[in-house]
């Protein structure tokens, strides 16, 4: 006889599909928050309450997003949808970075393509056009993974009103003066034809060209070395290229530097490094003859190894005993530390090398030689002058230019700078850095090396495509005008035409009429034909956005409460907007910074075209859909580089499914339940919906903490063994065997309803896509919008310390402790006695006092529970024995109990229990 129609099996119609589809489903659920406004009600519907702002580091417009970009952009998301659920105001304006050589040099690339030449305001608008499409482009994609923002209205560096404020910020540290120009060693890229910043430079291992070079004694004033005929210093360098532009060594004043003699010749070595430089020069007969104090050694003149010219003996702290010879070729053009030692010396900067990378006619016969190709004719000449000692390849760390992975050379310029030391500002900087939360905790200690450490930050850039720094020069004196009212005449100027204007019109028409130069009373100008590092653009995003200044309609909420890009952040976005913030505003412009790793292929490799095991998020979220992609961006350890790949997101999306299913059948057990109804419930009832109270607490914790492996592992883990493997089993029976109005299936409904309904508020802002679709059909009474719209309190510490703390728990979990021992006996005895169904066996089972009183107040429950046909309880040293049942099984339960009997029903004899009995009005 067929018994389903009686049962109350859950409605397929009424629950969520179990194919998810989310490739087809989530695309139409997006429709319908961008048909309602979702985003704007969501942001009503927090007026007044307390904001949470997480600032959007801005993505490059030159291409369509990467994996890597979509694991930014979801971690963002995930926190600002935490945030709303935490009842927080959690706007969140998403922004485009604009200006910069990439997109440059890809436009030029479509010029040459067609053989064109443009001039700077054609390039600068198909510069324009271009970042435009790609906005239009990252943003649809960012949407498709269901990142919530106010699309319609993000802020774009090249905006008019926000490269008004770019320059306004620059006007703003003029005024507090922070801003000078002056003649530097900078980074500079003869790919690209212009100087970088430090937070534009990467590291690669290179193997450089190293070599030792003799300068022969010039003049011994001091009278020194009168008994050493033939003397030379010693030097080590990787850099040949710089040799032409020698005019000094360096000694450390504390070191004691050795005579050594060699055949005919005596060679000035560091004392520690005697026998290494010779061995490396490949002289194996020498002496140590005298030793010399660095600090005599200053303004003793060598000869340059192959110019007629000095090279002045100098001292210096940064000499190290490390590598080569412990005196340093010094080239105040090409260095730092050279260039403030030529500096302290009097020496004149000499910069022998143009942008392209080219030796000009300062270096003499090499003018015309690009700077690798020293390697070769440098050493030549030293050679036939017989001062190079040795040359060998040297395996070591390199300076390249991050977008084109370049090498850089240093070259002396002039530039403008922002100083880091003007007005305290490093000890400032240092000091706000404690005052952030860094997560991870060792990103403190990151960032406080570089800002302790760092130069003055180049802000000039030898390129058009950017923002135009805003100074005027006097026509013939070439003397700069550092007028914070010019700056702003420019920046209103920028405002309502855009900084293409600062290119196209001429000073006069810039300038007020009449104006005259401060200093020198000029009426003539010469503009600036540089532009701001793009660092400088996104840096100054903490005022342009948080203070309100671009766009009246943002909220004016500054500080951030959270920055959250990617590591190497450290040297970039986090630098240069904590320099800006602090020393505009005397703080840092965010109270947390949370930092994650990059995106490598299932094998560890670094995930790029070239290679062809990149993912691409769009197609993704289009196959296996964007909550999938999500789930996998929740899971990893986002902290370090993480793993993806379809092999992953298979696995990924196994484990979606698990959740899934567990919702399914939740929502599949509440049609026709209302849940404004009395019930009370049993102790499994009561039991399991306290459990997802706990879980709730952890999980707004994991949340806060920008934990999001705790978050969905603890969900995962929920749902899979206190749903599936425990609840589910111990309701099944009632929901849909027990009368459809019975007070104890009624009981199972509402624990049911009350799970899923926190559920999908917890996973809300890990998987949008499925709770929406979940919410959607949840019979919550005055249900909102959208689960996005929903608050979930966190369960207070009393609430959380009287569940841990409540009878009800320990009893269940001594119980479940019990039958977890059943289960491991049972899996024992059907290994012996080959058989499957525990539902046919009675346990005769024996436990502790303590296990036996928890049990007690089951007894009703115990064979649904452990699935058994009866369980006999008795005291004593635990154990499990198993016999066959005797009693008939129910023909509409699958049950053996002992109060099933044969009975008439519809005219047929058939097995009942009394319960099945009574539902189907069968009378005893």
């Amino acid at each position: 006889m067929e018994f389903k129609s009686t049962l109350n099996l859950p409605d397929p119609e009424f629950t969520i599909a179990m194919k998810a589809d989310l490739g087809q489903r989530e695309p139409m659920i997006q429709a319908r928050w961008d048909e309602m406004g979702l985003y704007h009600r969501i942001q009503e519907s927090r007026a007044g309450a307390p904001t949470f702002v997480l600032h959007d580091g801005p993505p490059y417009t030159n291409s369509p997003i990467h994996i890597g970009t979509a694991l930014n952009k979801i971690l963002k998301d995930f926190v600002v949808k935490s945030r709303t659920l935490m009842g927080y105001q959690s706007p969140y304006i998403p922004g485009f970075d604009n200006h910069g050589l990439p997109i440059e040099q890809t436009v030029m690339r479509a010029f040459h393509e067609q053989k064109l030449t443009p001039d700077i305001p054609t390039l600068r608008q198909a510069c324009r056009e271009h970042a435009a499409k790609y906005i239009e482009i990252q943003t649809e994609q960012f949407r498709r993974l269901g990142i919530f923002g106010l699309w319609e209205k993000p802020y774009t560096t090249m905006a008019f009103r926000y490269e008004a404020e770019i320059v306004r910020t620059f006007r703003r540290l003029l005024e507090a003066g922070q801003v000078y120009r002056g003649m530097r060693p900078v980074m500079w890229s003869p790919t690209s034809q212009t100087a970088l910043a430090d937070t534009e430079i990467i590291y690669r291992d290179v193997t450089s060209k190293a070599i030792y070079v003799a300068f022969p004694l010039q003049a011994d004033e001091q009278d020194k070395f009168p008994e050493f005929p033939n003397l030379h210093c010693v030097i080590w360098t990787t850099t040949p290229w710089t040799i032409p532009a020698n005019l000094a060594v360096a000694f450390h004043p504390e070191f004691e530097y050795a005579t050594v003699r060699a055949g005919e010749n005596h060679y000035l070595v560091l004392d520690g490094l005697v026998d290494k430089t010779m061995a490396a020069c490949g002289i194996t007969e020498y002496e140590r003859v005298d030793k010399t104090p660095g600090a005599e050694l200053e303004f003793i003149r060598f000869k340059h190894p192959i110019f007629d010219r000095d090279s002045v003996g100098v001292l210096a702290d940064y000499v190290t005993t490390e590598d080569g010879t412990g005196i340093v070729h010094t080239a105040p053009g090409h260095g730092r530390e050279d260039f403030q030692t030529g500096k302290k010396y009097g020496l004149p900067v000499l910069c022998p090398v143009n942008g392209r990378g080219v030796l000009t006619e300062e270096a003499g016969e090499f003018a015309g030689v690009f700077y690798k190709d020293c390697d070769t004719v440098v050493l030549q000449r030293l050679r036939e002058e017989g001062n190079l000692l040795g040359e060998s390849d040297h395996h070591h760390s390199y300076p390249h230019a991050e977008r084109d992975e370049k090498p850089v050379i240093f070259r002396t310029t002039d530039q403008w700078f922002v100083s880091i030391d003007a007005n305290d500002l490093r000890a400032k900087i240092v000091d706000q850095i404690e005052r952030v939360q860094w997560v991870p905790a060792s990103g403190k200690t990151r960032i406080t090396a570089m800002m302790a450490n760092r130069p003055d930050w180049c802000v000039s850039r030898q390129r058009p495509w950017g923002v135009g720094i805003p100074i005027f020069y006097g026509a013939e004196s070439g003397k700069p005008v550092m007028d914070p009212v010019v700056v702003e005449a420019v920046a209103k100027l920028i405002e309502s035409e855009g900084s293409d204007a600062w290119f196209t019109r001429p000073a006069a028409e810039i300038l007020p009429e009449g104006y005259e130069h401060p200093d020198t009373g000029e009426t003539e100008f010469t503009k600036e034909t540089d532009v701001f590092d793009v660092w400088f653009d996104s840096g100054a995003t903490n005022l342009c956005v948080l203070e309100g200044n671009v766009e009246p309609d943002w909220p004016a909420l500054w500080p951030a409460d959270v920055y959250f890009e990617g590591s190497d952040q450290h040297r970039g976005w986090f630098n240069v907007s904590m320099i800006i913030g602090t020393a505009l505003k005397g703080e840092a412009p965010y109270r947390a910074v949370v930092t994650h790793g990059f995106v490598n292929d299932e094998s560890g490799d670094k995930i790029s075209k070239r290679k062809g095991n990149s993912i691409d998020p769009t197609d993704t979220a289009n196959t296996i859909g964007a909550d999938v992609l999500r789930y996998w961006v929740a899971s990893v350890d986002y902290v370090n580089d993480a793993p993806v790949g379809k092999d992953i997101l298979k696995q990924f999306g196994d484990q979606y499914r698990t959740i899934r299913n567990q919702l399914r059948f939740l929502l599949g057990n509440l049609k026709g339940y209302d849940p404004l109804g009395p019930e009370e419930f049993l102790p499994i009832d009561q039991w399991i919906v306290e459990q997802t109270e706990l879980l709730a607490a952890d999980v707004m914790d994991g949340y806060e903490a920008y934990d999001f492996g705790r978050v969905i592992t603890g969900i995962h883990n929920f749902c899979a063994r206190e749903i599936s493997a425990i609840y589910n089993d111990a309701i099944k029976d009632r929901m849909y065997c027990d009368g459809s109005d019975w007070p104890s299936r009624r009981a199972a409904q509402r624990a049911c309803y009350e799970i899923v309904v926190m559920l999908v508020k917890m996973l809300a802002p890990i998987l949008p896509h499925t709770a929406e679709e979940v919410y959607e059909r949840l019979p919550i009474p005055e249900k909102l919008a959208s689960v996005h719209m929903e608050i979930l309190a966190r369960p207070t510490e009393s609430r959380i310390a009287e569940i841990v703390g409540s009878p009800l728990q320990t009893q269940i979990a001594r119980a479940l402790g019990v039958r977890e021992k059943v289960f491991v006996a049972f899996e024992q005895y059907k290994q012996v006695q080959a058989v499957k169904d525990s539902q046919k066996y009675i346990c005769r089972l024996t436990v502790s006092d303590e296990e036996a009183i928890a049990l007690s107040g089951l007894t009703a429950f115990l064979p649904i529970f452990f699935k058994m046909s009866e369980v006999d309880v008795h005291k004593g040293e635990f154990e499990a024995k198993f016999e066959l049942s005797p009693y008939p099984e129910c023909a509409r339960s699958r049950l053996l109990r002992p109060d099933c009997r044969e009975v008439v029903y519809q005219g047929e004899p058939v097995v009942l229990s009394k319960r099945d009995r009574i539902v189907l009005g069968i009378a005893d």
